[in-house]
């Protein structure tokens, strides 16, 4: 075992605080990774404060986690030391259902293992990226290419895939008109890659503040949803809309924001159940649907692709005290538009 330092939440809803953690050997498949740095996902604030149910804790939160390679079991064939890698929001899954054999692990059918606040296949709880160093199995770290600078590609292992993957699955390209609701740590993400992918872009945001921002960033457009005449002017206009909030919306009124068999996909997750009127998905044969993060091969596929397009996130660079402020930042909806831990002040 290997003793580590890392920011804990010692139980729900409290501060964050300095600890110690054990991180185990390195085993036959595993790799050690010196953490670099770590982004912070609402996600993150969720967990720590059960927003999503029972939680473990102490928790060590963090799936966004780049960093490099320190050493590697005498199995492994993917990865040697020195090489810059990433983890992301799993570190392992059952590897033999169908879900998992078709690259689609996040999916597995007897749940894949969280990077944190879960139990992995050793009975052992998992600890998150808010830590100097973590041991993951080959198969679940991916390689950051070098035309990406690790601070601004960590935050790329969850809002990156959890953007691409439905922007790539639901047809985002040329000739499509996609809207992004959320200008946030996961919706600037969307907005680079589908500018990226050929698509013509619309972000739908409460107000107009961040409209230069958008626009700078690759949108087409940019709308403030509490301005009615929005909701009027863009009936029946897009293909797509991926929305990425984690409050609850209207949903009626976005769905009819789509032309006949679009698509409105979630991957923003509120904490409370939705109404809606089935009336809004069979009127022109809409769907509504969900995404949940990607497989590894995608999210290589996801770096690759970033890398290639000069696609980092927007980033504001934090020492390990200045965590519990983030996430009152985060809360606040003031951050432009990913808080990354520098690990070294951990």
């Amino acid at each position: 075992m290997t003793t580590v330092a890392a920011y804990a939440a010692p139980a729900p809803k409290a501060p964050l605080e300095r600890t110690t953690i054990e991180r185990r050997e390195v085993r036959e498949f595993d790799v050690l990774i010196d953490i670099k740095f770590a982004g912070i996902c609402h996600s993150d604030i969720h967990q720590a404060q059960e927003g999503w149910g029972e939680a473990i804790f102490p928790m060590v939160p963090g799936h966004e986690i780049a960093g490099v390679v320190s050493e590697v079991g005498p199995g492994v064939t993917k990865f040697a030391v020195g090489d810059r890698v990433g983890v992301g929001c799993m570190v392992d899954s059952c590897r033999e259902c169908e879900n998992c054999k078709a690259g689609r692990e996040q999916y597995c059918v007897e749940g894949n293992v969280q990077t944190y606040n879960g139990i992995g296949r050793d009975g052992e709880p998992t600890y998150g990226g808010y830590s100097q160093k973590v041991v993951v199995d080959e198969n679940f770290v991916v390689r950051i290419p070098d035309g990406l600078s690790l601070d601004v590609a960590a935050p790329l292992l969850c809002a990156g895939i959890t953007l691409y993957s439905p922007l790539k699955r639901f047809g985002a390209g040329p000739g499509k008109k996609v809207a992004i609701v959320g200008l946030g740590g996961l919706g600037h993400m969307g907005v680079k890659i589908a500018h990226a992918l050929g698509a013509e872009v619309t972000v739908l945001s409460q107000s107009l503040r961040k409209q230069e921002d958008g626009l700078r960033l690759g949108a087409d457009h940019y709308y403030a949803t509490s301005d009615p005449k929005t909701f009027e002017e863009l009936a029946g206009t897009f293909d797509l809309i991926v929305s990425t909030v984690s409050a609850p919306l209207d949903f009626n009124s976005y769905l009819a924001l789509l032309k006949p068999e679009g698509t409105l996909a979630n991957v923003g997750a509120p904490e409370e159940p939705i109404s809606l009127s089935l009336f809004s998905v069979i009127g022109g044969g809409k769907s509504l649907a969900g995404s949940m993060i990607g497989g590894i091969a995608e999210t290589q596929e996801m770096l690759d692709f970033c890398a290639e397009h000069g696609l980092g996130a927007e980033i504001e660079l934090i020492r390990g005290d200045q965590i519990n402020e983030a996430y009152d930042r985060v809360v606040a909806s003031d951050v432009r538009y990913r808080f990354v831990i520098d690990t070294a002040t951990i």
